[in-house]
């Protein structure tokens, strides 16, 4: 049998550090810490030339169990839908109205941080919201 092989999930996109943050208060992961010789990612910045300033920026999960989440900045713009997108879970383990308003709360919290709100599907046991983050790609808060 093979080893788990650990990875990360990238996003191209347009504002790498922006698209990151905005991440960190959806799942709680934070911002690592800078490279080494950097006392802040605003140091560490100023150090690589003009082309390269913003050209990605990532976020961890810090317990160490989730994936890193990676972003690069990349020219085109976000044309269609996501092959591969992300479930937030926050209603495992509810079902019906309770399953419902576990979703519902999450998905107030993310709309002040820029997620759009999509649809709610509902069959009278089990939930699914569909948003999009806040740079149009899509995710599911489930």
């Amino acid at each position: 049998m093979s080893a788990i092989k650990k990875f990360q999930v990238t996003f191209d996109c347009a504002e790498p550090e922006r698209l990151a943050r905005f991440w960190c208060e959806v799942l709680g992961y934070v911002v690592p810490p800078p490279p080494e010789g950097f006392a802040t990612w605003d140091d560490f910045k100023r150090s690589q030339p003009p082309e390269q300033r913003d050209a990605s920026f990532a976020c961890i999960d810090p317990s160490g169990v989730g994936p890193r989440l990676y972003f690069q900045r990349v020219p085109e713009g976000k044309a269609v839908k996501n092959r591969v997108h992300l479930d937030v879970r926050v209603g495992t383990g509810l079902v019906g109205k309770e399953r419902l308003a576990a979703l519902e709360a999450e998905c107030a919290r993310l709309v002040p941080l820029g997620a759009v709100h999509v649809q709610t599907l509902y069959d009278g046991n089990d939930a699914c919201i569909p948003m999009l983050d806040i740079e149009g790609n899509e995710f599911c808060i489930d």
